[in-house]
């Protein structure tokens, strides 16, 4: 008989890592987020798990631990990384003076609290350059300190199948000794090819600028295994609608073809502080996708002023199913909220494809750690 392997998931959002980790076998409890939205979409996609929409601060250990029929040291895996606001390269206000870089802190409360045997937290490539890595150093010193080995590294999503360039830093730790490592890419040079964008959202319906018809039929069947493995049992498409774009912005969009950028837009219908702007600067902005690359990071709002989230060959923004696509959520999450929350649900989570990467990988380190304790026996 298999051992029960368990997770929480500490801010957890609508639920990427966390399902990332159901895919590789783990048994998610709970998870915990002050994002009231997100959390509808955690509970929703997570029937199993019970959800704690409070302040982590605010988070009652023992109530916790009662809740999901655990005692203290029995958790597998403690998961989740603090907001990544505070630490990104797009915030630059970042600090270790803001308070939401903090709340790493709060983690190591719940991690003292819980004594899991395993921990992974995931946050921005960005807290490297906070007053000279001192967060990244602090998470180590303090995971140490509460007895935990930890190894960190920067993985990239695209080099795990999912079709979008971002950058995570990945810290893996346990108290028990066993060995740790970070999972092995899968696709690549040499490997399996990276997904692009037209394996990720080519078989969604046409949207017109604005349009919002509600469900949807799929407009194709599946074109590929990403499409396929991401459907799942689905049979309709669910936030599948066009963020309304202005008349400005539509006149700009007919002059940018895929692969460009707001240097193909004539000099007259550039914003005003474009008109400013250094042929080398904003390279992303106003940026049309291409069917054979991979998206540009997805962040908390697809505005097409800030990235490349203009449809290959549709003159409007991508919509939330479009952007869940390209992190890999399958299409059984429905997002709960505003459209500006359901954005921001899928912006600020993990993939669920690097999830399923790290949890296999975890899965792979306690099969190994136990087969040699068997072994000694």
């Amino acid at each position: 008989m298999s051992k029960r392997r368990t997770a929480v998931d500490l801010f957890c959002g609508a639920g990427g890592l966390s399902a990332g980790l159901e895919m590789s076998g783990f048994e998610v409890l709970a998870g915990n987020d002050l994002f009231e939205a997100a959390g509808k979409t955690f509970e929703a996609t997570h029937p199993r798990a019970k959800f704690f929409g409070e302040p982590i601060q605010d988070l009652d250990l023992d109530r916790l631990l009662s809740d999901i029929g655990l005692k203290r040291g029995e958790l597998t895996v403690l998961i989740g990384g603090p907001p990544c606001q505070a630490y990104s390269v797009y915030n630059h206000q970042r600090g270790m003076h803001d308070e939401r870089s903090q709340l790493f802190r709060q983690y190591l409360r719940v991690v003292e609290g819980l004594n899991p045997e395993w921990i992974v937290m995931e946050n921005v490539a960005g807290i490297f350059s906070i007053a000279g890595g001192e967060a990244v150093h602090a998470i180590e010193k303090e995971l140490r300190a509460l007895g935990y080995n930890v190894e960190y590294q920067i993985m990239r999503a695209e080099q795990y199948g999912v079709p979008q360039e971002r950058r995570r830093v990945v810290f893996i730790g346990n108290r028990i000794g066993a060995p740790i490592r970070h999972p092995q890419p899968t696709h690549g040079p040499g490997l399996e090819p990276l997904v692009t964008i037209k394996d990720a959202i080519n078989d969604l319906p046409r949207l017109e600028n604005g349009e919002d018809p509600g469900v949807q039929k799929y407009a194709t069947a599946p074109q590929g295994e990403y499409q396929k493995a991401l459907r799942g049992n689905a049979v309709e498409v669910t936030c599948h609608a066009a963020p309304r774009l202005g008349k400005v912005n539509v006149e700009r969009l007919a002059h940018i073809p895929p692969g460009g950028s707001w240097r193909d837009i004539p000099f007259d219908l550039l914003p005003a502080g474009m008109k400013r702007a250094k042929r080398s600067d904003h390279t992303k902005r106003y940026g049309r996708m291409t069917w054979d690359s991979q998206a540009c990071t997805i962040l908390t709002k697809c505005d097409i002023h800030w990235g490349a989230y203009l449809h290959p060959e549709q003159d409007r923004a991508i919509s939330v199913r479009e952007a869940a696509r390209l992190q890999s959520f399958p299409d059984s999450f429905q997002f709960f909220g505003s459209k500006t929350e359901q954005y921001v649900q899928v912006g600020n989570a993990v993939p669920p494809l690097l999830g399923k990467a790290i949890g296999e990988t975890l899965v792979e380190l306690m099969e190994e750690t136990e087969a040699s304790e068997d072994s000694a026996a």
